[in-house]
């Protein structure tokens, strides 16, 4: 299956406006509202017109058989499930996986993410057959060509903060050393999910996540892990923030705690080091 194009997205303070740049067009956002805890956080989808079914297709009752199947199991511990949808007729077959990020698995937020990626999804690609969709929670994909178990790297998400992290020779090996070391963990990890965090300098930490889609090998959620980390000098050198999204797999490091860490095995900032606040859930940066 080929995916073309890439997406860049720089997180803007709440006042502003998103800029998102697919291949040479850019399209402006306004931030209008932000989702409260129960809702999900919507980063973007790609959904290829290449690819279409008819509606009312028997493709389209697979389809919806396969969304059905999905939600009904975004309760599991894994917080991962892949299904196939099919009937006599064998190109009318849908493959689809979700992934929630490891923290969160098996809460309401996973739930919430997964069963409002169902719904979303259907209005967002109403009859395209090749779909990914990012949450800050969860990942949805389906297609009609089996995907499984098969590393893929496009299309790609980028998200970046728009503030320039200081000391940035010593912020620059921390995040290198704690981003090879969750990239490490997450591929040898039953789960393929590893956090971590380092001390910069005084106040200042990287948190640091990692993770792939659990169908994958410990080779190919490393080599998917690794591919996304070398996209940081070139999408976002220099930032607070930023996050790289595969359809495999992602990464992501920013100077607060984004993830829940009593879930993850992320050692706790020594007294003396504490992070910045969290801010507001949903906030774009």
């Amino acid at each position: 299956m080929a995916w073309a194009g890439f997406i860049k997205i720089k997180m803007l303070p709440m006042t502003n406006l998103m800029l998102v740049s697919i291949l040479s067009s850019i399209f402006i956002v306004t931030l209008l509202s932000f989702p409260s805890p129960a809702e999900a956080d919507y980063l973007y989808h790609v959904c290829p017109n290449t690819t279409t079914f008819t509606p009312n297709s028997t493709f389209q009752s697979n389809l919806n058989r396969l969304l059905s199947t999905l939600s009904s199991n975004a309760t599991r511990p894994s917080g991962f499930y892949n299904a196939t949808a099919s009937s006599r007729t064998p190109n009318d077959a849908v493959y689809g996986l979700f992934l929630c990020r490891g923290d969160v698995a098996a809460t309401d937020a996973c739930k919430s993410c997964v069963s409002t990626a169902t719904s979303d999804i259907v209005q967002r690609c109403p009859t395209e057959k090749q779909v990914v969709i990012w949450y800050d929670d969860c990942m949805l994909r389906y297609s009609n060509e089996s995907f499984f178990s098969t590393m893929a790297e496009t299309p790609r998400l980028f998200m970046w903060n728009t503030q320039n992290a200081t000391e940035q020779t010593r912020f620059n090996q921390v995040l290198s050393t704690r981003m090879n070391e969750v990239a490490t963990e997450a591929a040898n990890d039953a789960d393929k999910f590893a956090t971590s965090q380092g001390n910069v300098s005084g106040l200042v930490s990287i948190y640091s996540l990692g993770q792939c889609t659990q169908d994958l090998s410990s080779a190919d959620c490393n080599r998917c892990l690794r591919g996304a980390i070398a996209q940081f000098p070139n999408c976002c050198s220099g930032k607070e923030g930023a996050r790289v999204l595969y359809p495999s797999c992602t990464v992501r490091y920013e100077v607060y705690p984004f993830y829940q860490q009593n879930s993850t095995s992320a050692p706790q900032p020594s007294p003396g080091a504490l992070p910045p606040p969290l801010p507001p859930k949903g906030k774009v940066k």
